[in-house]
């Protein structure tokens, strides 16, 4: 573990291309940039680097309509404005240099094979592919940098490539990293937390579904050929066999399901083993969950269905609930791994949960993922944050094989969407159940991502793919129903029908003339005066 994250020092002056002037500023010891760059151990240290950008946990769904925090968010509500500068912007570009960096200096290892040498170019161009997505993702067409810059490079001052030019090199640099790393199995125990050749092709999927949807429901670029290689990555991911779904939901996201015997991670942010073989903590449970900062909402409760496979708006097992505990009679597993409720485990000053505290879950409810009593204590939590996860492929290939046809069989059902459905004990989707009660099938595909992926990050980007952010985020933001007799007295807006209202609909809005792609930064516009800003920013 702590092999894959412990670099030294120097490797973050080489990987940021510090000037020789700086170099010469470490210790005699420090080895220069012309000697290092000779070894398999010399490449492996500097790919480690890389994996310091990995995404650790955050409160991204109060982007979205499934979560909201202790306050509005200017992205949920439409209300922010063009910041002069932006890490969401400027973070990427880091990585992507580090990534250039290791592209053009690894073929000096003159003592390492080639297929080293590829392996961790592989590494890096992964990692180049991982930065793009996330600035094409936010805003659009962005310069595309395809190695180190200096100060008098004439790309500094270059104008923003189309985004299907930068999704194409993402497109090659994810083929490339799929065909030269190694498998999940030859990475085995000792490696595990590398990126794999699976990895690869699991997050182009996700790239080529991110794309090809935005392209059909956007009416801009070519649907087909995205979806296409949307679809043939997850396939490629779920014929290799190296992947599975885990036993327990719940357990997924606790320390049972850290390791290699996971096989439905197929990439993780680790942090450590113990307190004493450990590279970092977080406190997402304490710090982000129990004290308020995302808080899921009676949308993304009312999403999950009830056993029978139906939705609450239809299906006769469901009953209006005359207490909190009610609400989670007969529904989705994954809804009671997702929430708390009543009997839950909580915290060593509240052991066992009964209620919301409504001072911080604004919503009356509170996520239960990830929460560990043992993480509130210390406030050091290890459990590793999903990047990747089998769920996800086999929700991509479902979605990319109905979108590429309008219709999807029954065995690609069974292959992808209901294997998560048996995990969370609701009974099969088939196209006779969505045609006999009155269900669409593009739709309860939808809603099985959602629930699956619920506060992973997906739901906010989600709704912008499909166009739909613009009916979604303008929704007043509710919580549960206000059960007197179970919360203490408090002081709480509630709508006519006696739900929490957390923010009302005249506070939130959405203009898709430019809330579609985010602003550039301002500072980066003055910088490079050939950047263009987003429309209507």
């Amino acid at each position: 573990m702590k092999k894959i994250l412990n670099y030294t020092a120097y490797s973050f002056a080489l990987l940021l291309g510090l000037s020789a002037c700086e170099v010469n500023r470490l210790p005699e010891t420090a080895i220069s940039d012309d000697t290092f760059w000779r070894s398999e151990s010399d490449l492996k240290q500097a790919a480690n680097y890389l994996y310091t950008w990995m995404p650790g946990f955050n409160t991204d769904d109060n982007w979205s309509d499934d979560a909201i925090g202790l306050s509005s968010n200017g992205i949920s509500d439409g209300s922010r404005l063009a910041p002069s500068t932006d890490g969401s912007y400027n973070t990427p570009y880091q990585l992507i240099r580090a990534a250039n960096n290791i592209i053009e200096k690894a073929p000096r290892a003159t003592e390492a094979s080639a297929a080293i040498i590829d392996r961790y170019i592989a590494e890096a161009r992964f990692f180049r592919a991982f930065g793009y997505f996330s600035l094409v993702q936010r805003y659009g067409d962005v310069p595309l940098i395809l190695k180190t810059l200096t100060d008098d490079s004439p790309e500094l001052t270059a104008a923003a490539a189309p985004r299907e030019q930068v999704v194409e090199q993402m497109y090659q640099d994810l083929d490339f990293a799929a065909s030269k790393l190694p498998t999940p199995t030859a990475l085995g125990t000792a490696n595990y937390g590398r990126i794999s050749n699976t990895a690869a092709l699991a997050f182009k999927a996700r790239v080529a579904l991110f794309e090809g949807t935005r392209a059909k429901f956007h009416n801009s670029g070519d649907p087909v050929k995205h979806l296409t290689a949307a679809y043939n990555a997850a396939k490629a991911v779920i014929d290799s066999k190296q992947h599975d779904l885990f036993g327990n939901y719940f357990n997924l996201f606790q320390y049972e399901g850290e390791g290699r015997q996971n096989r439905e991670n197929i990439m993780v942010r680790q942090y450590g083993v113990s307190t004493t073989d450990r590279v970092s903590t977080h406190a997402y449970y304490r710090g982000s969950i129990e004290n308020g900062n995302t808080n899921p909402t009676k949308a993304l409760s009312d999403s999950y269905v009830m056993s029978d496979g139906l939705p609450i708006t239809k299906s006769p097992l469901y009953k209006t609930p005359t207490a909190t505990i009610e609400i989670f009679a007969n529904r989705d597993a994954r809804m009671i791994a997702t929430f708390m409720k009543r009997g839950d485990a909580q915290m060593t000053t509240k052991p066992i949960f009964d209620v919301a505290n409504l001072s911080f879950n604004k919503t009356g409810y509170m996520f239960r993922k990830f929460a560990n009593v043992d993480d509130w204590n210390t406030q050091a939590s290890l459990i590793d944050r999903p990047v990747l996860r089998y769920a996800e492929v086999l929700l991509t290939y479902a979605e990319a094989r109905f979108e590429l046809d309008n219709a999807i069989s029954d065995a690609d059902l069974d292959l992808t969407l209901n294997r998560l459905r048996a995990r969370a004990g609701v009974a099969k989707l088939t196209n006779a159940f969505v045609t006999t009660n009155g269900l669409t099938m593009r739709e309860e595909i939808r809603r099985e991502r959602r629930v699956e992926l619920a506060q992973e990050g997906f739901r906010y980007w989600d709704l912008i793919r499909w166009k739909i952010a613009e009916v979604e985020l303008p929704k007043p933001i509710l919580g549960i129903y206000f059960f007197k007799s179970e919360f203490p007295p408090a002081t709480v807006n509630l709508t006519p029908d006696n739900f929490i209202l957390v923010q009302a609909a005249n506070f939130r809005k959405f203009d898709p003339a430019k809330d579609y792609l985010w602003p550039l930064p301002i500072n980066e516009i003055s910088l490079n005066p050939s950047l263009k800003q987003n429309p209507g920013w």
